[in-house]
C-alpha cells in the first residue's frame, strides 16, 4: 500500500466535513467554506482567522480567495492534537489521511503560522508542543521518518526488515526528517527568544542528531542501518538487501531515501546534504550562543564546514546544457543524477529553505534546468507545467513543485503562470492535492495532504507581504 492511497478521489473526508460528487459543482458555482464547523476544527487560533480574513478581502479572484480560506488553515482544522503531558504541552500533527506524524511533514505544515506566534499565546503553546513532541520522536529512534502517539497501535509497514519499535509508523532514514527538527526549534526561538525549549530532552535529542549525521558519513562503514521492504516498487526500498548502492565516502552524509518518501539512486542526496549544513549552522550558534558551549558548537560547525566542502566538490558540477549546476544525487565514485523531485527539499527549494538567494548564479542557472525539457521530472500538460515526483509515476505533476517555483521567482509574470495552474487543477475539490495527471487533474492522489494545503496558503500569504497586486486580479 502506498502513502498516496489511502483516500480515494471521488469523496472527501476531513474532520465533520463531507464533500460528495453531486455537491461539487454547487460549491465551486458558489465556493461555500469546506472547513470543518467551529465545533469539529482541532485547533482554533483567533490570529489565524485574522489573517484569513484580512487576506481575503484583497483577492479579487473568488476562486483564488476561496482555496486560500480553505487550505491555509487546514492543518489547525483536521490535524493536530494537542494537550499537557506532564506539565509540558505537547503537539501531535498527523499529515491528512494517514494517520501518523512525520518529521518533516509536521514542521512544514505549520510553518506558515510562525510568524503569528508572538500575537497569539495558544498557537505560541502549540508550536512549543510540537517541538517537545518532535524530541521524543528523535529520541526514540533517530533514524525513523513516522511515528505514531499510541505506541501501542501497530504499523501497516510492521513487516518490513529494520528496527521497528513501538511507536514508530516507518523507518525510512531521510536527513531532511532531522533537519525539519532544527528548523522548527530554530525559528522558535528567532521568533520568540524563548529558551525554555531547550532543555536536557531537547540537548539529548540535538546531540543524537547530529551523532546520526556522523555516522551516516559512513567513512568506515560504521552504519548498522539498514531497511528492506516486501515490494513491487522499485522505488520503495533500498537495493542490496536494504543497505544501498556503492557510495565512496567524501564527507557527504548518506540518505537512504528522499523527502518523497522514495529511495534514493545514489546515497548522498544533495539538497538534503544542504539543509543539514543549514541546520549544524543553526546549531552552532544555538550551542554558542544559548549553551555556551563551545565545544560542541564547535562539532557543529565543523562537520557543516566538511559537508559544505564536499558538497562543492562533487555536486556543484558542468552541465552540457546549462553550465554550473547542482546535481541531484552523488555517489562520490562520479557518478551523478541530474533531475529534482518536488519534495521539499528540493534543489527548486533551495532558495524557499534560505540556502541561496534566488538571484544566486548557481541557484539561477540550477532553477534554469529544474524548469526545462532536460529535467526529466518537470511535466507539461494540457492544462499546467511543473515539477513532478518518482513517487506518482511518469504522468503526474505536483502542486507542491508549482507553488515552490512561485515562491522562488523574482518574475511577475511566472507568479501569475503559476496561480492561473493551481485555479485550473483542483478539480474543483477546493484544496491541493499530492500529484494530478498532467492532462487530466480529475486524475489525482489524496484528497486530504495538509503540507500541500498549508504551503499553498503560505504561497499566498508571501504574495500578500511582498506583492499585493497580484491579488487584485481574476485569474
Amino acid at each position: 500500500m502506498k502513502r498516496r492511497n489511502f483516500i480515494s478521489n471521488t469523496s472527501l473526508l476531513l474532520a465533520g466535513t463531507t464533500l460528495l460528487p453531486q455537491n461539487i459543482f454547487t460549491i465551486q458555482k458558489e465556493f461555500i467554506s469546506l472547513r470543518p464547523k467551529l465545533a469539529n476544527r482541532k485547533f482554533v487560533s483567533k490570529e489565524v482567522e485574522r489573517v484569513i480574513t484580512e487576506v481575503k478581502s484583497v483577492i479579487k479572484d473568488k476562486e483564488l480567495a476561496w482555496l486560500f480560506e480553505n487550505c491555509f488553515p487546514n492543518t489547525l482544522d483536521t490535524t493536530i492534537d494537542f494537550e499537557f503531558i506532564d506539565g509540558k504541552p505537547d503537539t501531535f500533527v498527523i499529515t491528512g489521511d494517514i494517520d501518523a506524524m512525520w518529521l518533516r511533514d509536521s514542521t512544514a505544515q505549520v510553518w506558515p503560522y510562525m510568524p503569528l506566534i508572538n500575537k497569539d499565546k495558544k498557537l505560541k503553546e502549540l508550536i512549543k508542543g510540537l517541538i517537545n513532541r518532535q524530541v521524543k520522536c528523535v529520541l526514540l529512534d533517530s533514524y525513523a521518518n513516522a511515528f505514531f502517539k499510541d505506541k501501542t497501535r501497530i504499523s501497516h509497514w510492521e513487516s518490513d526488515v529494520t528496527q521497528m519499535l513501538p511507536g514508530i509508523h516507518e523507518r525510512k532514514w531521510e536527513i531532511d526528517s532531522l533537519c525539519y527538527v532544527v528548523r522548527l526549534a530554530n525559528e522558535y526561538y528567532q521568533i520568540t527568544k524563548d529558551v525554555s525549549i531547550f532543555d536536557s530532552d531537547w540537548d539529548k535529542a540535538i546531540k543524537l542528531i547530529v551523532k546520526t549525521f556522523k555516522t551516516e558519513q559512513r567513512k568506515n562503514n560504521e552504519s548498522e542501518y539498514v531497511f528492506s521492504r516486501e515490494t513491487t516498487s522499485v522505488i520503495d526500498s533500498p537495493p542490496f538487501d536494504g543497505t544501498g548502492r556503492p557510495a565512496k565516502p567524501n564527507g557527504l552524509i548518506c540518505s537512504m531515501f528522499r523527502p518523497s518518501d522514495d529511495s534514493t539512486m545514489y546515497p548522498y542526496l544533495i539538497p538534503s546534504n544542504i539543509f543539514a549544513v543549514l541546520s549544524l549552522r543553526q546549531l552552532h550558534s544555538i550551542y554558542s550562543n544559548v549553551f555556551k558551549d563551545e565545544k560542541f558548537a564547535n562539532e557543529c560547525k565543523n562537520l557543516a564546514d566538511e559537508v559544505d566542502s564536499a558538497i562543492q566538490k562533487y555536486a556543484v558540477t558542468e552541465h552540457l546544457v546549462f553550465g554550473e549546476i547542482y546535481a541531484y544525487e552523488v555517489d562520490g565514485f562520479g557518478n551523478k543524477l541530474f533531475m529534482d523531485d518536488a519534495n521539499v527539499p528540493s534543489l527548486m527549494s533551495l532558495a524557499y529553505l534560505g540556502a541561496h538567494k534566488n538571484t544566486d548564479a548557481i541557484y539561477k542557472r540550477t532553477r534554469q534546468f529544474l524548469l526545462s525539457d532536460n529535467n526529466p521530472y518537470f511535466l507539461k500538460g494540457a492544462l499546467a507545467e511543473g515539477q513532478a515526483s518518482p513517487h506518482t509515476g511518469k504522468n503526474k505533476i505536483w502542486p507542491m513543485g508549482i507553488i515552490l517555483r512561485a515562491m522562488t521567482s523574482t518574475d511577475d509574470a511566472e507568479i501569475k503562470k503559476c496561480l492561473k495552474m493551481l485555479k485550473a487543477t483542483h478539480a474543483g475539490k477546493g484544496f491541493m492535492h499530492e500529484g494530478f495527471d498532467k492532462d487530466n487533474p480529475d486524475n489525482y492522489s489524496r484528497d486530504w495532504f495538509a503540507w500541500a494545503n498549508t504551503l499553498f496558503g503560505e504561497l499566498i500569504l508571501k504574495i500578500y507581504n511582498e506583492n499585493r497586486s497580484l491579488l487584485a486580479v481574476n485569474y
